[in-house]
């Protein structure tokens, strides 16, 4: 008989999986996923109360009972660092982290941190939860990094100046809005780009994925604009189930344990924008990147 290969003893049955943004939507089903194959899975929300209910309904549904609730919100660096150290001092391992929790906003809005919230939630945080749980996931190799980014890319740009869109909600609501999460989305890809480079021969991976254009409450905090564009795309979108496919994909699959620094959608490896394959941009925004978070030293590696 030949010896087992890595890809074929990859498996999160048993493992510690930690999912944001998982009290609704992709992440609900991207938790369940886990969930329903044995994993060990920490749901990451904002309201207890909709964390718990979404605990219980997880449990149900898996017949798992290992489904366990943090909360934080992501939009404050302080409650990302809160969130890591619980995660660290509660949890001997974690095996997969599944960056999903999103916004996109119509109008500027910026954190207690003062910087703008699209930028914060969707790119900052992650960025800072994933190095501050580097170490944790390095101890527990094999392990995975999946960051939810979207072809929404494609209609972002990284304006150095500007980072923090103080001159880009200018025009149409909608479109500005969409102007600025496209360039947060580009950020995941250049940081997992980078990450990816950096966790190199460790036994993590970073990927990221595109889940497709997905039925769910993304954007409906944009008052009547946002909630009529979400309703008119909604018959040609996919449910939070079909939208989850990629990231379990990318989380789960065997055959993907040497895949690292990845862009998938629908389940299958794809070409990324070339801004978001510009490795010099993806250096560049890592440094700013610990600069605005307060992650040491940003010209340090």
């Amino acid at each position: 008989m030949p010896p087992t290969r890595a890809a074929d003893a990859w498996t999160v049955e048993g493992r510690t999986c930690l999912v944001t943004g998982a009290t609704s939507g992709i992440g609900t089903e991207t938790a369940l996923g886990l969930a329903e194959r044995g994993a060990r899975v920490v749901i990451c929300g904002r309201s207890a109360e909709r964390a718990e209910s979404t605990r219980a309904d997880i449990v149900r549904r898996s017949g798992n009972p290992r489904v366990e609730v943090l909360l934080a919100d992501l939009s404050s660096l302080a409650e990302v660092r809160k969130l890591a150290d619980t995660v660290i001092s509660g949890h001997a391992e974690l095996h997969v982290l599944v960056n999903n929790a999103g916004l996109v906003n119509n109008r500027r809005e910026t954190t207690v941190d003062g910087l703008e919230a699209t930028f914060a939630v969707n790119h900052l945080a992650p960025f800072l939860l994933t190095n501050l749980l580097e170490d944790r996931l390095r101890a527990c190799a094999p392990a995975r990094i999946v960051n939810v980014a979207s072809d929404a890319h494609r209609f972002g740009s990284i304006d150095w100046d500007d980072l923090q869109s103080e001159q880009r909600y200018q025009g149409l609501p909608v479109v500005s809005g969409m102007r600025v999460y496209g360039t947060s989305k580009l950020a995941n890809i250049l940081f997992t780009k980078e990450l990816a480079r950096r966790l190199a021969g460790s036994g993590v991976t970073a990927n990221c994925v595109h889940p497709g254009m997905v039925a769910t409450g993304l954007g409906s905090n944009n008052g009547v604009w946002g909630s009529a564009a979400m309703w008119m795309l909604r018959p040609f979108a996919k449910n939070a189930a079909q939208g989850a496919e990629t990231t379990l994909h990318v989380a789960l699959s065997p055959e993907l344990s040497d895949e690292n620094g990845g862009y998938f959608a629908n389940k299958r490896r794809a070409r990324p924008s070339a801004a978001a394959r510009d490795e010099a941009a993806a250096r560049r925004l890592w440094r700013e990147s610990k600069r605005l978070v307060g992650l040491g030293d940003p010209e340090s590696a």
